[in-house]
């Protein structure tokens, strides 16, 4: 007897960010989605969201072109095209103002978008149910999101509490977003099965990576207890850190019994030949090949596995530091190995004590960060939650909003020491409106606002991104970048960055980059880049000030630590200057 129909959606933007950084120009796109639609067997396309619209600009390329192009053919060919909403923070990694989160839902409407996925990682539903509103308004078809972890405080009646509050005030889906694939599948199962029970007619799509290897096991759990859409990927990017392939899916449910649509394979193929075309052309240069492994580690932490290559990048520069106090003590080095387990372990023991908040962007980072910057003060005899900036204090004290569990009486007890507060107000009230100003900004510079007001959203929305892609620095920018990573792939480089700064700066320190992004000297309320004076030669740190500030291609603010402390002999960057991942910023020499 057939079992219910099951549909499947191809999540194309999500494949790529989880396998790097960058996505498919508008030409490559255009020519791929006309093989998708052959392919018979998918009822719904991911075009379009989280990350995709930055890194477009950061190409040098307007993305409101590439969301249009790319979408037309799917709705002319009645396949719904859904995209990622943050919720709060939209499309990008901080906080949006009302006014432009309101505008987003109209210009995506208007570009073919049919489904925001509106997810908040704290599963807070003050940053969900605006959306929703604004989405319907705007005549889409609004999915609320529940970010799925593995915690005492993440139960199926936690998860179904949330389903209730975001139905209510009028979503017409849910996504199990499975975002680190760390849900347990017996979970998911019973959470599906509530949720449809309550509400049959509710559509349940599930979104789970593959990283710890769970996410077949969760599939055929939700589907059999009511599920409607699944997320799935396509060779040359699926599995690893991304999601299970169609083929494999398809296959394991017709044999449960489920009604499904056939694949053609010839389509398959040739989507597949063309992506790996797309990867071979430019976007492999920023794969990193970590993320094409699937790791059991990933389920004791519980962190996204999208996550990993920035998160070795910056285990390797603690590892240094961490090496050369043990060898001061006498005590072996540690191993990347042993330093991935320490790092493993911190996270568990972090995790519980800001509150469980779901490891999903941008709370992944900061617990990991967190995390991070305790082994270097345990290391130096200093205890936890020394070295903490104020985007992880943000996430504790509630300003993005409330933490599912309860923070731990060390943290609170630190807040009041620091004179930090807790808040519960909600947090999109704390943000004022913003699009006059930047009408005034494209008035000024006589930038037209383009159809459906998409000019001016893009420049609200990624203002720093926006302005270096009209003024053609992005596009220079990236063709430099893509040619040292041509001449590192085929061996060309001169000296690194690093060997230099060994030979010229033997008794220094080295302060690196853990990320790219732009580099400031400091911020003003609020997260804001403000004038700052830039560090003399000669200046002085002690350990764990802070030397400078990183804001990322994805808008998140960090922290650079100054080191071990010590008198500042040398600096490699301008501030302003774009920078990336591991370039070294400065020298720190320490004192004997």
């Amino acid at each position: 007897m057939k079992k219910k129909r099951i549909k499947f959606s191809l999540v194309y933007r999500d494949m790529w960010q989880s396998s790097g950084k960058y996505q498919p120009r508008k030409d490559q796109l255009e020519r791929i989605a006309p093989v998708i639609i052959d392919m018979g067997c998918f009822a719904r396309v991911e075009t379009n969201g989280g990350a995709f619209e930055q890194v477009n600009l950061m190409a040098g390329e307007n993305p409101n072109p590439a969301v249009r192009a790319f979408c037309k053919p799917f709705n002319e060919a009645g396949i719904q095209t859904h995209m990622l909403d943050r919720g709060l923070n939209a499309l990008r990694m901080y906080p949006v103002p009302d006014d432009v989160r309101a505008l987003m839902y109209r210009v995506k409407k208007a570009q073919g978008v049919d489904i925001p996925r509106i997810f908040c990682g704290l599963n807070d539903t003050r940053n969900i149910i605006p959306s929703i509103k604004w989405a319907k308004a705007a005549g889409m078809i609004p999915q609320a999101t529940l970010c799925i972890t593995t915690s005492p405080v993440h139960t199926v009646e936690y998860y179904s509490a949330i389903a209730d509050e975001l139905i209510a005030t009028g979503a017409e889906e849910l996504c199990l977003k499975d975002m680190a694939g760390v849900g347990q599948p017996y979970m998911l199962g019973q959470l599906t099965k509530a949720i449809k029970t309550k509400y049959p007619d509710i559509i349940i799509q599930y979104h789970g990576h593959s990283g710890p290897g769970l996410s077949m096991a969760s599939i055929l759990e939700v589907c059999n207890n009511g599920a409607d859409i699944i997320d799935t990927a396509i060779e040359p990017l699926s599995w690893g850190k991304v999601h299970p392939d169609i083929i494999s899916v398809q296959s394991m449910l017709k044999n449960e019994g489920f009604e499904v649509e056939d694949i053609n394979m010839n389509a398959y193929m040739q989507a597949r030949t063309l992506t790996q075309e797309f990867i071979d052309d430019w976007l492999g240069y920023f794969i990193n090949p970590a993320n094409k492994h699937m790791s059991s580690l990933l389920l004791s932490c519980g962190l996204p596995g999208g996550m990993m290559g920035s998160m070795m990048a910056d285990l390797g520069s603690i590892q240094t530091m961490i090496n050369k106090l043990r060898t001061q003590k006498g005590k072996p080095e540690l191993t990347m190995d042993d330093m991935l387990v320490e790092l493993f372990n911190e996270v568990e023991y972090v995790w519980p004590r800001v509150g469980y908040p779901p490891l999903v962007t941008p709370f992944s980072q900061y617990t990991k960060n967190i995390a991070l910057m305790n082994l270097l003060t345990i290391e130096q005899g200093k205890g936890r939650f020394v070295m903490m900036d104020d985007a992880m204090w943000g996430m504790i004290l509630g300003k993005s909003g409330q933490i599912p569990g309860q923070i731990d009486d060390t943290l609170i007890k630190l807040a009041k020491e620091q004179k930090r507060d807790f808040t519960n107000a909600d947090p999109h009230t704390l943000i004022p409106n913003a699009l006059d100003q930047f009408k005034a900004e494209m008035d000024k510079n006589g930038w037209d606002y383009g159809q459906d007001d998409e000019e001016l959203f893009e420049l609200a929305m990624h203002p720093e991104q926006y302005r270096a892609f009209k003024s053609g620095q992005a596009k220079k920018q990236f063709l430099t970048d893509l040619q040292k990573a041509k001449d590192a792939k085929l061996g060309n480089g001169k000296l690194s960055t690093e060997e230099i700064a060994a030979l010229k700066h033997a008794k220094a320190d080295a302060v690196k980059s853990p990320l790219a992004g732009q580099l400031l000297w400091g911020f003003g309320g609020e997260g804001v880049p403000a004038p700052c004076i830039e560090p003399f030669i000669g200046q002085r740190y002690k350990e764990g000030d802070t030397f400078c500030y990183l804001q990322t291609k994805w808008g998140e603010l960090i922290s650079i630590p100054a080191a071990l402390g010590g008198k500042l002999v040398d600096i490699s960057v301008k501030p302003g200057q774009k920078i990336c991942q591991g370039d070294t910023i400065a020298w720190i020499e320490r004192d004997e």
